[in-house]
């Protein structure tokens, strides 16, 4: 998980820079990390920089659309997130259905398909009116599949996962001895997209902080040390280079 060099080679034209790379990661998955750094450094409280995090996630998307990523996901609140000061996590909640409620409208005429992931049961009755509105309104989409991961844990997604397991033996439709790595990835979460081949961290932090676990066995990793709100298409543009450049042994030895 080594950050990419900050004393790379001198970068290149604006135009270059937005090349995508000739090999495309067909999933990238984002966590989302620096946002109340971000607006500590600037005096405001931790929702200003959450709300100016916006411009990046719709950069992200743009960025991905045009390089031809085929999913993108986001982490974008977490089980644990719901331990913030309450008067933080309302403020979240508001910031996200005024993201559905503005963005909905640009993504299905980018084509962008909306899925989300986690308890969404958890979220706000209003919150999830507007996530199931956003979904079935993007659902005829066929471009990039944009999924956000909302009161999300990967560790609750694994032990959901045993449960439906063990429900599918008691039932007699399958037998423990058939239990396999692909099996299992059918009873989670994520059982109808592809394993991640990128994880882009922002913030300069190294831990997966409960995203994925299961799913980023083999995704290739990137770390910045831009912090969310600072995190631009070229950012994501240079994510994408490096890799393309990284050879990708699932456990064997290479060529």
């Amino acid at each position: 998980m080594k950050p990419p060099s900050e004393e790379a080679a001198a970068p290149a034209p604006a135009s270059a820079a937005l090349t995508p790379p000739a090999s495309v990661p067909r999933h990238v998955a984002i966590i989302m990390d620096g946002n109340g750094r971000w607006a500590r450094g600037r005096g405001q409280e931790r929702l200003f920089g959450h709300e100016h995090g916006a411009s990046s996630v719709r950069a992200c998307i743009e960025g991905c659309a045009e390089a031809g990523v085929e999913f993108l996901t986001l982490y974008a609140f977490s089980q644990e997130n719901w331990s913030r000061p309450k008067l933080e996590v309302a403020g979240l909640m508001v910031l996200l259905e005024k993201f559905l409620r503005d963005n909905t409208p640009e993504l299905k005429e980018k084509n962008v398909r909306l899925q989300a992931i986690g308890r969404l049961t958890d979220l706000p009755a209003s919150c999830q009116r507007e996530l199931n509105h956003s979904i079935e309104a993007t659902a005829g989409c066929t471009g990039l599949t944009l999924i956000l991961a909302l009161s999300y844990s990967g560790r609750t997604e694994v032990i959901d996962g045993i449960k439906s397991l063990l429900r599918e033996i008691e039932q007699g439709h399958i037998d423990k001895a058939m239990i396999n790595p692909e099996m299992f990835s059918k009873h989670l979460y994520t059982r109808y997209y592809p394993d991640p081949d990128l994880l882009i961290r922002t913030s300069g932090e190294f831990r997966l902080s409960n995203f994925l676990l299961w799913q980023v066995s083999y995704a290739e990793f990137y770390v910045t040390k831009k912090l969310w709100p600072d995190f631009g298409k070229a950012d994501l543009v240079e994510a994408l280079h490096e890799y393309a450049q990284r050879q990708r042994r699932y456990g064997g030895v290479g060529e």
